[in-house]
């Protein structure tokens, strides 16, 4: 029975989302769930340089797993080829690979499945699966969407936000520090989650942001960055719009990165998995420990970005 009534809910938004006609899911490793799934996938290549939580949905579904080293400029080395039923799964490391690019690796490897969740805004390459996150990006506990031809032919639940939520309100009023905890184990609360259906109030809220203010924001972040630090930077960086955060890469990036999380700029190491799968001489562990992906989110401005210039210079990167 329909309830008429009584106190006010959540607000419902009825902006666009901007994956309009993707199937909308509860996380990212889902949507590689879904897929093993609807695709019947048995045999998958991997990259190195990636977080365990892939290989994991990977190994829970029975799909045997390879796995492929990536050069300097994130592009995958394919070093031997793929079995006639092996899947490609390609990540955009930074949104710095094209649609061109993936388009090709489609007509010469067919299988091909790629990873979207640092490009949010790069709208998915004719015929590949692609994948897409939203906790990246937006202020939401989940979500994610997957551009594929093929369905599920079984009934699936619809996730459910509400007791996941606090950790996001929480730090709109008071700091990061006194939620992180939950920040944590919200990310760590998907590694057994089922595949469901996002949840209403995820849709709800991705409905209510101006994309294009987003977009441009995320994207003049990273150009200002780059205008100061591409002399520094040993990576080779296309700008990608809506970037999803800067990449710079030093020699003494794990030394400056605890000298800035001192100063309240808080860098996140990705990836950390390889710490303990990657040989120490390897560039994946050279990558995970020296990359510091710099925020560029639309929480900050020009005058943002030029403090964190500031306070790379104090450290002496600059």
């Amino acid at each position: 029975m329909k309830e008429i009534g009584g106190y006010i809910e959540f607000e419902n938004y009825f902006g666009t989302v901007y994956h309009e006609g993707a199937v909308p899911l509860n996380c990212g490793r889902n949507c590689l769930a879904y897929l093993i799934e609807t695709e019947g996938i048995k045999k998958i290549r991997l990259p190195y340089f990636l977080c365990s939580s892939v290989k994991n949905v990977c190994l829970k579904y029975g799909t045997e797993v390879g796995y492929y080293p990536i050069d300097e400029d994130f592009r995958p080395i394919i070093e031997s080829p793929l079995a006639p039923d092996e899947w490609l799964y390609i990540v955009n490391y930074y949104g710095q690979i094209s649609n061109e690019e993936v388009s090709f690796l489609k007509q010469k490897y067919s299988r091909v499945i790629f990873d979207n969740s640092q490009s949010y805004f790069q709208r998915p390459a004719d015929g590949v699966p692609t994948l897409y996150t939203c906790r990246k990006y937006f202020g939401v506990p989940d979500g994610a969407f997957l551009y594929t031809s093929q369905r599920l032919t079984r009934d699936i639940p619809t996730d459910e936000s509400f007791e996941r939520i606090h950790y996001i309100l929480g730090r709109y009023e008071r700091t990061a520090g006194e939620f992180y905890k939950e920040s944590s184990d919200n990310n760590h609360f998907f590694a057994d989650e089922p595949i469901k259906h996002m949840s209403k109030l995820t849709a709800d809220l991705l409905r209510s942001y101006d994309y294009d203010r987003i977009i441009s924001r995320r994207t003049e972040n990273f150009k200002l960055l780059h205008e100061k630090l591409c002399g520094k930077n040993k990576l080779k960086l296309t700008i990608p719009r809506g970037a999803f955060m800067y990449p710079l890469y030093i020699e003494n990036g794990a030394e400056i990165r605890k000298k800035l999380q001192q100063m309240k700029i808080f860098v996140p190491t990705l990836w950390g998995d390889v710490f303990e799968n990657c040989d120490k001489n390897s560039m994946e562990y050279d990558y995970a420990e020296n990359i510091l992906p710099l925020p560029t989110d639309q929480r900050y401005d020009d005058d943002d970005m030029k403090y964190i210039l500031e306070k790379l210079q104090e450290t002496g990167v600059l």
